[in-house]
C-alpha cells in the first residue's frame, strides 16, 4: 500500500473500512489455500494482505478512540 492509499484510508468511513476489510481477509484466505497448493506465484502476496489489514484496523482503531474523545 502505498503512502497515499494509507492517506486516502483516513478519509473513508466505517462501513467503506469494513467492506474493504472483509475483501482482504478474503483475498487473504485464497492466497494462502493458493500458497500451500503450491499455486501461488507471488509468496509475498499474504504477508502484504496482512499488512494493508493491519493498516486498516489501525485506522479504525484511531476513528474510534477520537470519537470516544469528543
Amino acid at each position: 500500500m502505498k503512502r497515499n492509499d494509507i492517506k486516502i484510508l483516513h478519509e473513508k468511513t466505517n462501513a467503506e473500512l469494513f467492506k474493504q476489510l472483509g475483501e482482504l481477509e478474503m483475498k487473504i484466505a485464497k492466497a494462502k489455500l493458493e500458497l500451500s497448493a503450491g499455486k501461488l506465484a507471488n509468496l509475498r502476496l499474504p504477508g502484504k494482505l496482512r499488512d494493508d489489514i493491519a493498516r486498516i484496523k489501525t485506522v479504525l482503531r484511531e476513528q474510534e478512540l477520537y470519537k470516544e474523545s469528543k
